[in-house]
């Protein structure tokens, strides 16, 4: 069965899923005071945090249209995956889903499963990564659609960022937490509880952070059957090969892939940010 696999642009693909033909992305917006900012293959990270750290006003997002959408599965492959941000973060889901809605009352039923990541970025692209997985090891829709909703609700994602502030900004957490945070230089280690954010821990120093980091997602892990971690890093590159390595020297051997945040990732994240899912 051919299929495709949709997106919402916090889907960070690796540069090697980018010239994959079985992946579309579909982009949210991005608004810094007046400019207006689509988060596709053109998005430029460098001028993007510029622009950021020039404004004194907080950037947002703005999701697809369920037109966008249903465009998207207006495609010749069977089966569509449709993967997006938490709903508790984004409207994508929601827009998805009628997006299916409409492409039904138009074509009629197709195989379309819309997946609420209950994540973002890193998070997103474990999920489309094990979906090729299975489709390659010949498995069909109904047993995908299954095992990929169940290994959602196993997947843990956690972050350490340089800042909170955009995430405060747009209502994502306590203005208490982001102050303790910025004042006393104490880096919180951040995850999310079926899509909404918590925090997990907390460490002095954005190094410690990190190796506490590691040390719960390993511990967390456990002796799941999932293969592969996914790093997602904004403009850190040896950051995200600090976590690698961390990683690794706590034990963990399977495949371990580095990709790079795209807009939306890195309106949230800032510069330095750090996203894992595994």
């Amino acid at each position: 069965m051919s299929y495709k696999i949709v997106g919402d642009s916090c889907l960070d693909l690796t540069r090697e899923m980018r010239e994959d033909l079985r992946f579309q992305l579909v982009p949210l917006t991005l608004q810094v005071d007046d400019a207006m900012i689509v988060d596709n293959e053109g998005f430029d990270q460098a001028a993007f945090l510029k622009l950021v750290r020039e404004s004194k006003e907080c950037p947002k997002t703005a999701c697809p249209s369920p037109e966008a959408f249903k465009k998207a599965y207006e495609c010749e492959e069977e089966d569509v995956y449709v993967i997006t941000l938490s709903s508790h973060l984004s409207g994508s889901y929601n827009s998805a889903m009628v997006g299916k809605n409409l492409y039904e009352e138009e074509h009629g039923h197709k195989n379309i499963l819309i997946i609420d990541s209950e994540s973002a970025s890193s998070g997103e692209v474990n999920l489309a990564m094990a979906i090729c997985d299975m489709a390659d090891m010949g498995m069909g829709f109904e047993e995908i659609s299954q095992k990929i909703l169940a290994m959602r609700d196993r997947q843990k994602t956690y972050f350490v960022l340089d800042s909170l502030e955009y995430l405060r900004k747009n209502g994502r957490l306590t203005g208490l937490q982001a102050f303790f945070a910025t004042a006393l230089n104490i880096k919180p280690v951040m995850g999310a509880d079926h899509g909404v954010i918590i925090k997990l821990d907390q460490a002095r120093g954005v190094g410690k952070a990190f190796a506490r980091m590691c040390e719960i997602a390993v511990r967390e892990r456990g002796d799941r059957e999932e293969k592969r971690a996914v790093i997602a890093h904004c403009n850190a590159r040896e950051r995200a090969e600090q976590v690698k390595k961390e990683l690794e020297r706590l034990g963990l051997s399977r495949e371990i892939v580095i990709t790079e945040t795209a807009g939306v990732a890195t309106l949230y994240a800032g510069d330095g940010g750090i996203i894992l899912a595994m």
